[in-house]
């Protein structure tokens, strides 16, 4: 069944409105996507969808079993994420993993990808979707790394969200604790990394940290690290933006097994 939405009082419209802010997911653990290939993808995903909203203007092509609001159209732009929006939107939950879940996704050889205080939605998406390219098994972000579920994140991953499990992890330590549960090597990037990447085996069995844009990977986290990589330089540079370093050192992992 469809509903209207025709008042900006109304009490589904105010929630949408709310998600748009970090504090309100976060304290809802929910968020909102947009367009239809990504919610075409949450819903052949299975993602815990609340409910759907169309704008009136915008004729929705998406079969969904839940709740749809046909939204006024000076209403709906109010709580689009995009300038040209292709007119629906979906509220989706974010997906809670138990120890035993993630276990069995991460057991054996499985790798893991590990965001310390990343900033950049851009850099945030684009590491979680090539995880998933890559094979890698699951995302951790640390505390202080930037909202994995703003709209700019979501677009940038391009559905991966609803296909790679997305861990929060709560500081270093557990951190280090959740790596020797799961049986992963805490393998950092660092300039003063004791060997280039192409000589350290990333094949299998790690948590590959990705440090922050501008600092790098934290003076805690080298220091708990077991294996320090670096990817040679030449030129004058010092670094890659943290996503191409990402997928480089992914992509190595895939290299060397598909080379076994």
């Amino acid at each position: 069944m469809i509903k209207e939405i025709n008042s900006k009082d109304n009490r589904i419209l105010k929630e949408c409105q709310r998600l748009s802010l970090k504090k309100y997911r976060d304290k809802e653990s929910r968020y909102l996507i947009e367009g239809h290939n990504l919610v075409e993808e949450a819903i052949s995903q299975g993602a815990p969808i609340d409910y759907l909203l169309f704008d009136e203007e915008k004729a929705s092509r998406i079969s969904f079993e839940g709740d749809i609001y046909r939204v006024k159209h000076s209403l709906f732009e109010r709580i689009a994420q995009t300038e040209t929006s292709q007119g629906i939107i979906a509220v989706v939950h974010k997906r809670m993993y138990e120890f035993e879940e993630l276990a069995e996704r991460c057991k054996g050889d499985g790798n893991v990808v590990v965001l310390d205080r990343l900033q950049d939605p851009g850099n945030i998406g684009t590491i979680i979707r090539t995880a998933e390219g890559a094979g890698y098994a699951a995302v951790f972000a640390l505390k202080g790394t930037a909202d994995i579920f703003s709209p700019k994140t979501i677009r940038a991953a391009a559905g991966s969200v609803f296909r790679i499990p997305i861990i929060h992890v709560e500081d270093n330590r557990e951190l280090k604790v959740l790596a020797g549960d799961l049986e992963k090597k805490l393998v950092v990037t660092s300039l003063m990394g004791d060997n280039n990447y192409f000589d350290a085996d990333l094949s299998r069995g790690i948590a590959l940290v990705i440090g922050n844009e501008g600092n790098g990977v934290s003076e805690e986290l080298l220091e708990m690290a077991d294996v320090k990589i670096r990817i040679p330089m030449a030129g004058r540079l010092e670094s890659l933006n943290a996503s191409v370093a990402a997928g480089i050192l992914m992509y190595e992992a895939q290299r060397y097994r598909n080379d076994q």
